[in-house]
């Protein structure tokens, strides 16, 4: 059982590994707060894969070195849990003094990297030695793609082995298979929405939110529909929210000229209005999807906790970081970008669930031996698969 630390947590943590948001009760004190929930599935899941006895967050926001000492010798090691950490724009603050200080092995648990729209990606110095530092910790370093581990190697980090999110994971059960039913038998949905969106990594900013309208409305006219919605704070306000606030949400939102002339139309409006589901609590979106009978949409970690409880999903890709997420599992995806027109029943076909549910067990494999190699007390059953080597990508 270990002793473990936490570097960049996403929520707090109640019942041993359980997670929902800071002060999750103060639903007003948060109401104005964007914090994306679908960083809190990665941690929860993270938590529900690890043994541990003790767990507490690694502070980098103000240094006090004596506090890093006491640690060092309180802890076995550090977990970074798995996000978008690997772009321009990264912050590490106090990171670098601190883990050299702390000196612990620091486990990289399914990092990944984000493309620009143009250009290359460019990083920080900074980034790049906090990425060294930890992988210069352990035996290897955990990226969730292709595209991530070639953007360590050409920072000079060869010991990556892609494994995927630990969301897939969260049930631990190596059996974990998606079976098609009849999709006239196809009742309830969960439509995963993202209504903000950057420019600096979806191209085309009309069509994304023209074709996220559409599918919103097809969906939602076929099937018993939820919105799913993941932080935005007009989305909040409308499930959460006093009448008062409700109204000040399709306001803010009738206000935003790319909400306004390509997403909000009378239908989707109404959708807003009476099927929007929030939480600060990741279980309650672990519950939502099980009573789904699919969930498809644009938000990759709830897809992804659809797919983690045999419900079957469908990805609508719009940037590197999605694209990576379904090769790497090899989830049916449609590229909104590509041109052409969505058909559900193009897409509802064994046979490319047969291929994610091959990748599926093979990603677990990975993380498997990813958290053994590493030393990390964990649950995850063997796959009965022979272990690769760490990745060195050439």
């Amino acid at each position: 059982m270990a002793r473990v630390l936490v570097m960049i947590p996403s929520g707090e943590v109640y019942d041993h590994d359980n997670v929902r948001w800071y002060q999750h009760s103060d639903v007003q004190g948060n109401m104005d707060h964007y914090h994306n929930i679908g960083d809190a599935f990665v941690f929860d899941s993270s938590l529900k894969l690890m043994n541990y006895e003790k767990i507490a967050e690694l502070p980098i926001m103000h240094l006090d070195m004596d506090h890093i000492d006491r640690l060092r010798e309180e802890y076995d090691y550090v977990i970074l849990r798995g996000s978008n950490y690997v772009h321009q724009h990264m912050d590490w603050t106090n990171a670098i003094p601190v883990l050299k200080r702390l000196g612990l092995p620091v486990i990289a648990f399914g990092i990944g990297a984000q493309a620009p729209v143009q250009g290359q990606l460019q990083l920080s110095e900074q980034t790049k030695t906090v990425l060294k530092i930890i992988a210069d910790s352990t035996v290897s370093l955990g990226v969730r793609g292709a595209y991530s581990a070639e953007v360590m190697n050409d920072i000079g980090i060869k010991n990556v082995r892609i494994i995927g999110c630990p969301t897939a994971f969260r049930r631990n059960e190596p059996g974990m298979k998606i079976t098609l039913p009849p999709l006239e038998e196809v009742r309830t949905v969960g439509i995963t929405i993202r209504r903000e969106v950057s420019p600096t990594y979806a191209r085309d900013i009309e069509r994304y939110l023209t074709f996220h309208r559409d599918l919103v409305k097809e969906m939602a006219g076929r099937f018993d529909a939820t919105l799913m919605a993941q932080g935005e704070v007009e989305e909040k306000k409308l499930v959460f929210g006093t009448m008062e606030q409700k109204e000040e949400a399709i306001a803010a939102l009738k206000a935003n000229k790319w909400a306004a002339d390509w997403y909000l139309d009378e239908t989707v409006e109404r959708l807003y209005r009476t099927r929007m589901f929030y939480s600060d609590v990741v279980a309650d979106y672990e519950n939502l999807v099980r009573s789904k009978d699919l969930v498809l949409g644009y938000r990759l970690h709830g897809n992804l906790m659809a797919l983690a409880n045999g419900v079957p999903s469908i990805y609508f890709t719009y940037d590197s970081r999605t694209v990576e997420f379904a090769e790497t599992y090899q989830i049916p995806k449609f590229d909104i970008f590509a041109g052409g027109t969505f058909r559900l029943e193009d897409y509802w076909d064994q046979s490319l669930f047969d291929k994610y549910n091959q990748a599926w067990h093979r990603t677990y494999g990975e993380m498997q031996r990813f958290l053994t190699e590493n030393g990390v007390a964990h649950k995850m059953l063997e796959t009965g698969q022979m272990a690769d080597p760490v990745r060195r990508v050439a």
